[in-house]
């Protein structure tokens, strides 16, 4: 399993985030991209304007999505189910 992570350097939400996802990052694989640079690869996950995006792969397909700020015990539970 592996974190997607899509923010962008002028999203405050994303800056709030920035602690939990390094929490997260000691449990599982996280790949991050910034939304604004990125264009490219973002485009396959279907990402609207709200950000953060968190997306939760298991062998390649996206078994969770979460959008928007949120804490590091709602992003855990998705790991531990």
């Amino acid at each position: 399993m592996r974190l997607i992570v899509i923010s962008a350097v002028w999203c405050p939400s994303c800056l709030v985030m920035k602690k939990v996802i390094k929490q997260i990052a000691e449990q599982i694989e996280v790949v991050k991209y910034d939304y604004d640079l990125d264009e490219e690869e973002i485009k396959k996950y279907n990402v609207g304007q709200n950000l953060p995006v968190f997306i939760y792969e298991k062998d390649g397909k996206e078994v969770s999505r979460v959008v928007g700020e949120t804490t590091y015990e709602e992003l855990n539970k998705i790991i531990s189910n």
